[in-house]
């Protein structure tokens, strides 16, 4: 997570949540030979082989679209600000294991047959749809794709394949220096030996 220049934040702006779900429709009923696939960020290392992320599938519940892992920082806490004051017993953004923190999209297992055959998440990705859960939260994002993600598994959770931190253990500590140093460890806190590590926000990563 970073602090976004006027500039980054009005191209977001250009870019509404109802486009990016107009986009991954597309995207999925183009794809049509493919099954499923893993979409990676850049600025990952791995530590294992990647075939065991691929064997992640196989955990998928029936009705689950995407394998996705949480994000690691009170980056929804935040956006969701105004939801949570009208709502002050929801679980949107607050941190695991009860709490909904969100998703982030640094490492995602993506299901294409699963999401061609689901019609909750063909729904979900119609432009009125998309309009009314973002009023229904509030909901401004500036992440693409994650903002989405993020904002549908709020309402269906069913959809999504929680992966473990390991599988993308996020190192960007920005939301900790800007007004969340008291909770932020609630959501940094990761468990286990790491398989990829995610340095987002420019965070360097630790050498072997």
């Amino acid at each position: 997570m970073r602090e976004w220049s006027p500039e980054v934040a009005r191209d977001c702006q250009k870019q509404p949540l109802s486009f990016i779900a107009g986009t991954r429709k597309i995207n999925v009923e183009r794809l049509t030979e493919i099954l499923r696939i893993i979409q990676l960020d850049l600025d990952l290392k791995y530590k294992t082989n990647i075939r065991e992320l691929f064997e992640e599938f196989d955990n998928f519940l029936p009705g689950a679209v995407i394998g996705i892992a949480r994000e690691m920082q009170p980056v929804y806490r935040h956006t969701f600000w105004q939801f949570r004051h009208e709502n002050p017993k929801t679980r949107v953004g607050d941190p695991p294991p009860e709490g909904l923190p969100g998703f982030n999209s640094g490492v995602m297992l993506l299901n294409l047959e699963a999401m061609r055959q689901s019609p909750l998440y063909s729904h979900l990705l119609e432009p009125a749809r998309v309009q009314q859960l973002a009023d229904k939260y509030h909901f401004r994002g500036h992440l693409g794709d994650q903002d989405f993600f993020t904002m549908i598994g709020m309402e269906h959770p069913e959809l999504f394949h929680v992966l473990d931190c390991t599988w993308n253990r996020q190192l960007c500590t920005w939301w900790r220096d800007h007004g969340y140093s008291d909770v932020f460890q609630a959501y940094f806190h990761c468990e286990g030996h790491v398989k990829i590590y995610h340095g987002n926000c420019n965070t360097p990563i630790p050498e072997d």
